[in-house]
């Protein structure tokens, strides 16, 4: 049988409302009820039920984790931190899945009917519109990697995706490429829109580069390696900025198969520096987001937003870097 509350109340001598207060956050108990009861449960072996505190307290501590990019191998690791920082805090993650949804409506139902206590929206490539369907439903919200803005309507936490274009392109240009290009995810993406109009702002401000742009169907390595392999039927540029690092592992491997050497022939340059691109046959050259930190932060905003719902928006920005492996030419 199931040890109850009651068990511990007769068992510590108290009553079953100072047991309820004592696993209640925030009820009033002395520290001597305190030891008392978290003794008897200890011998026991009794733990709260999280359901019926939700009932007590107004809050299920849960938190609603939504993403739409399950094919890309970089969100197993963004999934892993989350999860674990989410817990960490004694909340609950609930994991949903986006593949080929774009309308909030869906998801603000069913996560209204779970009574999760916020959300986080984990993608680069949904519009601020979707997670402000969430605020406008009275659910505190926190885009991670969003679409940065300087007066953003939810909570945003990521990366200057336009200041990421422009430092691919400082980066193809400074190893003495002269035809560069970028090939980035689905058009309709926010990452792929803010990292081409600075891949294009910055080499603009070149007149001796060629550059030239395209798109990829999807953030996965069928799109990338299909893509470039369409490329490669013309006259190939240079070097590629891919604005993916799966993108650029499909990208190298159409390269390679073309019979064509990277980067003896074609230089190739991600984003991310997800775990498999720095494997030893891989070597991916790319741009650093990071990731940790991002994590960290949406997770400080939603905690932060479950005791001030209302706290005004704010935009938290990092920077990202350059990794050197061997996937592109040395500075010349």
């Amino acid at each position: 049988m199931a040890v109850t509350l009651k068990d511990v109340a007769a068992r510590a001598g108290v009553s079953r409302s100072a047991v309820s207060r004592t696993f209640t956050d925030g009820a009033s108990v002395s520290d001597k009820m305190r030891r008392k009861v978290e003794k008897a449960a200890r011998e026991l072996g009794y733990s709260p039920n999280a359901l019926a505190s939700s009932l007590t307290t107004g809050r299920t501590r849960m938190i609603g984790l939504i993403s739409n990019n399950f094919h890309n191998p970089i969100f197993l690791e963004v999934f892993d931190l989350f999860t674990r920082g989410l817990q960490d805090r004694g909340l609950r993650p609930l994991l949903v899945n986006l593949t080929d949804e774009v309308e909030p409506d869906n998801s603000v139902r069913m996560l209204r009917q779970y009574s999760v206590d916020g959300v986080i929206v984990a993608s680069s490539t949904l519009p601020p519109a979707f997670s402000k369907a969430f605020r406008e439903a009275g659910i505190p919200v926190v885009h991670s990697f969003g679409r940065h803005s300087a007066a953003p309507e939810v909570h945003v936490v990521g990366v200057d995706n336009v200041e990421c274009g422009r430092l691919a392109a400082r980066t193809l240009i400074a190893r003495g490429y002269r035809r560069i290009a970028f090939l980035g995810g689905p058009e309709v993406a926010t990452s792929t829109q803010d990292r081409l109009t600075g891949f294009l702002q910055e080499a603009g401000q070149h007149p001796q580069i060629e550059v030239s742009h395209s798109f990829a169907a999807a953030y996965s390595f069928d799109a990338g390696r299909a893509e470039m392999m369409r490329l490669l039927t013309a006259a190939p540029a240079e070097a590629y900025f891919c604005g993916d690092d799966v993108l650029s592992i499909g990208a190298m491997s159409a390269v390679r198969d073309a019979g064509l050497k990277v980067p003896e022939d074609i230089g190739i340059l991600g984003l991310n520096d997800m775990e498999i691109a720095g494997w030893e046959n891989i070597a991916l050259t790319t741009i650093r987001q990071p990731i940790q930190q991002i994590i960290r932060a949406s997770i400080e905003l939603v905690v932060a937003m479950l005791d001030e719902p209302d706290r005004l928006p704010e935009a938290r920005l990092f920077g990202c870097a350059l990794v050197e492996r061997r996937t592109l030419r040395p500075l010349v």
